[in-house]
């Protein structure tokens, strides 16, 4: 992928009505350093409507990230909007305005939420300013966030009388907790960088114009590891949310002893031993 956006996908939502992509992508991605190698950089292209989720940008953001993650040679991914004043302002309303339950059933365009929670590829939000509504949720959904010092994240949808629907009330209370997440959610304020930071909701806090470089650089890290322990690691961590403690412990248990039969265990120990940087296969 270079500097252009992913093609229109051919389900769900239709293409834009002015024809124009809601999708800028690059691999490599492009630093302000330079190439970075194995890993990606994907934008929300509608500055315009504070990027905005309408169901065609949800589209191809699907079928770009799916396209990554089917690559062997993209190991991270970073998600960011464009412009500054925001990741993403929340769901498209004058779109979501007109819908009806059958409408929202039938056309099922929220499956693809699920197809993004899906991606192997390790995933990392840039945030720059308001994650707002699927703003936020979307940041959610990926595994770790960069947040620039003026970010904002809220689930404000409560001021127009719904509630969040892409997965809002579930990650927001695992990440800050029942009483902070029940707060925002019923009131619809918002959380500043430097709070979302204290209550575990974000990885970093940034200074604002180096947001998309520190992604990437974190990224960088996470590509330079082992590709089939990074992917075993992603797994264990999310079923940290789903499993018990023993099913975890087991889950966990399990996906260590079965990295012992790929060829990075064996070269990343015999480094070690070696006292030398290991080469990774992969495999």
């Amino acid at each position: 992928m270079t500097d252009r956006a992913p093609s229109t996908p051919n389900r769900g939502a239709q293409p834009a009505d002015d024809g124009v992509s809601r999708i800028r992508g690059a691999f490599p991605a492009r630093g302000s350093a330079g190439e970075v190698a194995s890993v990606a950089l994907v934008r929300l292209d509608r500055e315009r409507a504070l990027n905005a989720l309408d169901f065609a940008l949800i589209a191809e953001l699907t079928d770009a990230l799916e396209a990554l993650d089917a690559n062997p040679d993209c190991h991270c991914i970073v998600i960011t909007g464009a412009g500054s004043r925001a990741f993403a302002a929340g769901a498209d309303i004058r779109e979501l305005a007109g819908q009806t339950p059958i409408s929202l059933t039938v056309e099922n365009d929220f499956h693809r939420w699920e197809r993004i929670k899906r991606i192997r590829t390790p995933l990392i939000a840039a945030v720059r300013g308001v994650a707002l509504g699927g703003g936020c949720e979307l940041a959610m959904t990926c595994d770790m966030i960069v947040a620039a010092e003026d970010a904002e994240f809220g689930q404000p949808e409560i001021r127009l009388g719904v509630m969040p629907g892409a997965g809002g009330t579930q990650r927001l209370t695992r990440a800050i907790g029942k009483a902070k997440a029940m707060e925002m959610i019923l009131t619809g304020r918002t959380m500043g960088a430097r709070d979302a930071e204290a209550h575990g909701l974000v990885t970093r806090v940034v200074p604002a114009e180096t947001t998309v470089d520190a992604a990437l650089e974190l990224a960088a890290q996470v590509a330079a590891m082992p590709p089939v322990a990074v992917l075993a690691a992603k797994e264990a961590v999310n079923r940290a949310y789903e499993l018990s403690l023993e099913a975890g412990l087991e889950f966990e248990r399990r996906s260590f002893f079965l990295l012992f039969a790929s060829d990075d265990q064996r070269e990343g120990m015999a480094a070690f031993v070696e006292k030398r940087p290991p080469t990774w296969s992969g495999r």
